[in-house]
Parts: structure tokens; sequence; C-alpha cells
């Protein structure tokens, strides 16, 4: 996989994320729940648990997506996408990693998971630009 099919992949993901918000929300509106139920950074307390957490994975992937954007595009306008591309793959698992961890609860485990899912990406994030800076 290449830095640029990474790149892609995440926010790919990140769009799935989302799709999953955008059919439950429809699902609901069709079984009469008002258009504007959902206000924004309002969560209605009547919404499923499950739909809570795939919100919050799809916030979590708009915090780290950019700054991987860059990374990779920046490598790519540098002609050093060989540079990172051993690590960028990484990248869409450990954010895939933590998105699943955050789908599937919110014990102290899945917490744990979730963020060492999320250091993961930090420590990629600051390797490559090592890499590049170098």
């Amino acid at each position: 996989m290449t830095p640029i099919q990474a790149l892609l992949g995440f926010a790919a993901w990140t769009l799935l994320l989302i799709a999953g918000v955008f059919l439950y929300r429809g699902m609901r509106f069709l079984t009469g729940t008002p258009i504007n139920h959902w206000p924004r950074g309002n969560k209605p307390a009547d919404d499923a648990p499950f739909v809570k957490r795939l919100e919050d994975a799809h916030a979590n992937c708009l915090e780290n997506l950019p700054v991987f954007a860059v990374i990779v595009l920046v490598a790519a306008a540098l002609g050093r996408l060989a540079d990172i591309q051993a690590l960028a793959p990484w990248v869409l698992y450990a954010r895939i990693g933590q998105s699943l961890a955050h789908l599937s609860g919110t014990g102290p485990v899945n917490v744990f998971v979730r963020a060492s899912f999320w250091s993961a990406q930090l420590a990629l994030f600051g390797w490559m630009l090592v890499k590049l800076l170098a």
C-alpha cells in the first residue's frame, strides 16, 4: 500500500463512519423523528449508545486526518513518498483499530486499547516527520 492509498483509505474510513450515522438518522427520520432532532453540538439522549460512539469515532478521525494528509501530501510534493512508504499504511491500520475499539465499548480495556492505537498514530506521525525533515 502506498502512502497515497493509505491516505485515501483513511478518508474512506472516515466517510464510512459518518455514513453509519447518516443511515441511523435517516432510519429514525423515516420512522417519525423530526429532521431537526440532532442539533449541532447536542447529542440527543435517545440516540443508541453505539451511534454516539460512532459519532465520536468519526470525530476522532477528523482530528488526525488533516495531520496525516499534510504529511503524505508534503512527502509527495517533495518527491519523498518512499521515505514514508513503510510507515503510512500503519497509520491507517492504527486508525481502524482505534475506531473499532471505540465502537466496541467504553470500558477501561476499550479505552486503553483505543488510546494505544491513538498513541501509535502519533508516534508514526512523529517518525514520518523526522524522516521527512532529515
